[in-house]
């Protein structure tokens, strides 16, 4: 049998119900997900019904961006607070003063750049963020975008044999691939090659938690692909051997380019993206330039 590539489901993007907004507009910005939002200044206290329209927007869209933003830490906070609690990265280094904000940081003589990988953050946790807020403090005259891709897409576009299977299975997580002694950002290869963004190994990074390989999202009640490559270490009850070609099949067929969107940072952009239905990738493309991005993310809850 010719295997054949598996087709987006159209007009499955959005929820069933259009909205209309009185407050802010919103720009679809991609096929797959992602819309600009216009009309709000996160300097300063926004209106709770412009926050209220954001928050559809969210959950409709899964990634905004905000543009031509005056960025502060308190008032990156202060808009934060709309959406939860702030996570603390147990691993990667804030900004002097503000340790919410983590500084994802690329200088000119870097070869390695942060979050260069498909993946959904802190999905190592028990209780994996909500989403992020990521802010464009310092740009590259050109390059450096971030991907983001669809996961209620990669989910759907599965077989139903294969949804039935998967509906049972559990994944194993864990940050030790990463931020473990013997990790990618612990070697001595990486921390060489990239001096920016401050990572800090030990032994918190073997910990280990299960989530389901298919969470249902909490608001939208929609089913989405719950795996990334760099943080997902096995299937609980397989071997290495067994669940191996499983997971390297799955982390692939979630980041097909036609369910993924591509956006280009300016200087005082903002994307805030739900960790629950996305992964993104933060491309490694600008040699010899300078990125500093600050983010704040948002407490989620167990996924299920």
């Amino acid at each position: 049998m010719k295997w054949q590539r598996p087709k987006v489901i159209p007009g499955r993007r959005l929820n069933a119900i259009q909205r209309e907004y009185q407050n802010i507009d919103v720009r679809p910005y991609a096929g797959a997900c992602g819309a600009e939002i216009f009309g709000i200044d996160i300097s300063k206290p926004v209106p709770k019904e412009a926050i209220d329209e954001v928050k559809s927007a969210y959950i409709d869209h899964m990634v905004i961006f905000l543009r031509d933003q005056k960025i502060e830490p308190e008032g990156l906070k202060n808009f934060g607070r709309n959406f939860g609690s702030f996570h603390i990265h147990p691993f990667v280094g804030s900004l002097k003063g503000h340790p919410e904000i983590m500084m994802v940081v690329k200088n000119p003589g870097d070869k390695y750049n942060f979050s260069g990988t498909w993946h959904s953050d802190v999905t190592f946790d028990e209780t994996p963020p909500m989403g992020s807020i990521l802010c464009a403090m310092d740009i590259p005259d050109y390059g450096g975008n971030t991907l983001f891709s669809n996961q209620y897409l990669a989910y759907e576009m599965l077989s139903d044999v294969y949804k039935k299977m998967l509906s049972k299975m559990y994944a194993i997580h864990s940050a030790e691939n990463m931020y473990g002694e013997a990790g990618e950002y612990a070697s001595d290869e990486y921390r060489v090659k990239h001096s920016g963004t401050r990572i800090q190994s030990d032994e918190r990074a073997q910990k280990r938690t299960v989530h389901p390989i298919v969470r249902t999202h909490p608001e939208t009640g929609r089913k989405a692909l719950y795996v990334n490559e760099p943080f997902t270490v096995g299937i609980e009850g397989m071997t290495e051997e067994e669940s191996e070609p499983i997971l390297r099949y799955l982390v692939r067929h979630a980041v097909q380019p036609d369910i993924c969107c591509n956006f280009r940072w300016e200087k005082g952009s903002v994307a805030f993206w739900d960790n629950r239905c996305l992964q993104h990738y933060a491309l490694n493309d600008y040699p010899g330039e300078r990125r500093v991005m600050w983010r704040l993310t948002i407490n989620g809850d167990r996924p299920r």
